[in-house]
């Protein structure tokens, strides 16, 4: 396993006497919170670092130069060996279910808020220990950086709200896992880091004034003007569309713990993700899901789960009069189904070419689903070969019915095209990226992946778009940590 090659300049330096060339109006809104909201934690500097990506698209997005950011202060910043002017490094508290079990103390243990630019998060991941590492040493490998930094950019490709990837850089360290794996800092862009487990670490703690004053907080970043229910109901509507999104891709997130649920909605926390192959809806690819609490198909009725912790967390804000919060609460959960699957066979119909999916369209759905299942035949392939009028075998009394109802449909066809994807990051993809890089320092194979998954819509090579041969099937994803 070759040692990551140093970078010259900054790869140590953390002098604000350093003549400074790269400017970037960091604020943090955060840190100016109570102190109990999180910990005073800067990165920890790192050997030699080396600059994998930048994302240029989205560093313009916020105003900064990509350019300056592939310079030696861009790479310092991103290993966390420099602090532009305005960071206050900080690691936020939180705490969370954890496949069913509460934590009331979790917190940013391998990442560090630097601050706000454009009005969204910047946070290193992997950036060293923070107060909230509990015994873990805060670092990242290289390989779940990198199917971070793939699969956060395609879900954003596809249309789905998620956390960003501005830029990954290796450290010149290793990390001991199971054995020792040469050693990365992720810079993730997010709305906010914001989560269920937030809410539920003031709520522990019986900190009414804490919770009060985050919840304001979100509302100011992520509804302003809303009431405390309305900011509720809007979580709980983007929480249903999000995951309705997912199902309708193949996307298995992992470990849906309320740590690792956004307020914002966004798809958050890339560790033992997965896209479905063969549609399976009881798949589990999370190697530490032991029980298949996450599973494909268990996702929406997590989700809720994950929500109804949430309005446990609110209730003193909803009303003074516990009955009356929880009556509001229950109504308000309530109102998820709904959304789902209002979300969920609007995003299938599309999938079938259908501009305005009806109830009626359901059976169709789910009759499609249920053959797909017995064939095992390949979600993501299956779809986009409709828009071709392409079948498989054993599917035709299934097909008649489709295009019968599709006849009221003229542009069914380019429907079809430009929502169901030719390409996704497939997990032996994404596990052929990593390998190339963790053992041959091979980055090419990332970037060609990078560049696919960046025009899913668009026909591309074979090798990005047929399903993986028996042999190259992955089964199993692992967490980071």
């Amino acid at each position: 396993m070759p040692t990551p090659r140093a970078a010259p300049g900054l790869s140590g330096v953390r002098s604000s006497e350093q003549a400074v060339t790269l400017r970037i109006a960091f604020d943090n809104t955060y840190a100016r919170l109570p102190e109990r909201f999180f910990a005073r934690t800067e990165p920890t500097p790192v050997a030699a670092p080396r600059l994998i990506r930048v994302n240029a698209g989205l560093a313009t997005e916020l105003g900064l130069d990509p350019e300056a950011l592939t310079g030696a202060e861009g790479l310092a910043m991103f290993a966390g060996n420099w602090l532009p002017e305005g960071a206050e490094p900080l690691a936020m508290a939180y705490s969370g279910h954890q496949f069913g079990h509460f934590s009331p103390q979790l917190g940013d243990g391998r990442a560090i808020l630097l601050g706000e630019v454009a009005g969204r998060d910047v946070q290193l991941k992997g950036s060293g220990p923070t107060p909230f590492s509990r015994r873990g040493d805060g670092r990242a490998a290289l390989g779940p950086v990198l199917r971070e930094y793939i699969v956060s950019e395609a879900m954003w490709a596809l249309g789905v709200p998620t956390t960003r990837a501005l830029a990954a850089v290796t450290t010149g360290e290793w990390v001991m896992r199971e054995t020792a794996l040469p050693g990365a800092v992720f810079t993730r862009v997010a709305a906010s880091h914001l989560r269920v487990g937030t809410f539920q670490y003031f709520a522990a703690r019986g900190d009414l004034e804490g919770l009060r004053i985050l919840t304001d907080y979100a509302i100011a970043r992520h509804d302003p003007g809303a009431s405390d229910r309305e900011f509720f109901e809007g979580v709980v509507r983007r929480q249903a569309r999000l995951v309705a999104q997912w199902l309708s891709l193949g996307f298995i997130h992992g470990v849906m713990n309320t740590d690792n649920s956004s307020i914002s909605g966004e798809t958050i926390d890339y560790g033992p993700c997965a896209f479905l192959d063969a549609y399976d809806p009881v798949a589990v690819f999370s190697a530490i899901d032991q029980q298949g609490r996450y599973a494909f198909g268990q996702q929406p009725r997590i989700a809720q789960w994950n929500l109804a912790r949430l309005a446990e967390a609110m209730l003193p804000l909803f009303d003074a009069d516990e009955e009356k919060a929880v009556a509001y609460a229950e109504e308000a959960l309530g109102g998820f189904a709904a959304t789902f699957q209002d979300a969920w066979l609007g995003a299938m119909g599309r999938k079938l070419g259908l501009t305005a999916a009806t109830p009626d369209d359901a059976a169709l759905v789910q009759d499609l689903l249920r053959l797909m299942a017995e064939t095992g035949a390949d979600f993501t392939q299956t779809f986009r070969q409709l828009g071709d009028d392409v079948v498989p075998a054993g599917f035709e009394a299934w097909a008649e019915r489709w295009r019968q109802r599709r006849e009221a449909e003229p542009g069914w066809q380019a429907l079809i095209r430009a929502t169901n994807p030719a390409v996704i990051p497939r997990n032996h993809l994404v596990e052929a990226a990593i390998v190339a890089a963790v053992e041959r320092d091979d980055f090419t194979v990332f970037e060609a992946l990078l560049a696919a998954t960046a025009r899913p819509f668009d026909d591309a090579d074979a090798a990005f778009t047929t399903p993986p041969l028996p042999e190259q099937r992955v089964m199993q994803t692992f967490c980071g940590t």
